[in-house]
């Protein structure tokens, strides 16, 4: 269709998931798609397939979101290859489950470098690319957990919370600069670190979601498509569920 023809967008988290999904989503919407990974080669082939297949740009940018130097130097090649950033898209982010008195200082300090102070890296890296044009729209990762809470998870949720946080307030402030800034908050979602929760845990969210299944990466890239879009050019500040009718 299109729906992001001619847009340089940055993806984080890249390499699995909801974020490869993303990658694969926005090329196949004539995006202009820099894939993030921490892990240097790992999206090579996979970005050169993808931009023959679908005949644009789509390349590997590798750093880590918690490096602020490395953060930086990304934005900046982005900005200097093709004058732009459109879309930003934090879905890098790590998920460790810890129940209450057992939770360490590093463990909190892990998520926490992860989950919000790298989000925060990124918006205003892009964000200061963004006023010059005067547009942009940034999708956060946030979670049902964010936003619902869940035993075992005092971390992350708390983390996911802080991110939909931040996407209301940013919102609010870089609105004027024609900056839209959304979250999604995923459900259950049939990736990897979901997987991680084991079978028992699996069957019993299972039965907390309404369609009765685990979501798919691709469900929640066409939120992040429609977010990203100028379909969603008067939205704002929102924080969209993707999560099959579930409860926690």
């Amino acid at each position: 269709m299109g729906l992001l023809q001619g847009k340089v967008c940055l993806v984080t988290g890249a390499s699995r998931g909801i974020g490869a999904a993303t990658v694969k989503r926005f090329a196949e919407e004539g995006g202009i798609v820099y894939a993030n990974a921490r892990s240097p080669k790992n999206l090579d082939d996979v970005c050169t397939l993808m931009s023959e297949k679908y005949h644009t740009i789509v390349k590997a940018v590798y750093f880590d979101v918690r490096d602020e130097a490395g953060a930086r130097k990304a934005v900046a090649q982005i900005r200097k290859e093709t004058g732009r950033i459109d879309v930003l898209v934090n879905n890098a982010g790590v998920m460790k489950d810890a129940l209450i008195g057992m939770i360490s200082k590093n463990l909190m300090q892990e998520i926490y470098e992860t989950n919000v102070f790298g989000v925060m890296n990124m918006i205003q890296l892009a964000s200061k690319v963004m006023m010059f044009q005067k547009s942009g729209s940034i999708i956060n990762l946030s979670s049902i957990v964010g936003i619902e809470g869940n035993p075992g998870q005092l971390v992350y949720s708390a983390t996911k919370g802080a991110v939909a946080a931040m996407t209301k307030t940013a919102a609010k402030e870089l609105a004027s600069q024609g900056i839209r800034v959304n979250a999604i908050a995923p459900g259950m979602i049939d990736t990897d670190m979901v997987r991680s929760i084991g079978e028992e845990k699996m069957i019993e969210h299972l039965r907390n979601i309404r369609m009765g299944r685990l979501g798919t990466p691709e469900e929640v890239a066409d939120a992040i498509v429609f977010l990203a879009s100028d379909l969603s050019r008067y939205i704002t500040g929102v924080i969209l569920g993707v999560n099959g009718g579930a409860t926690v």
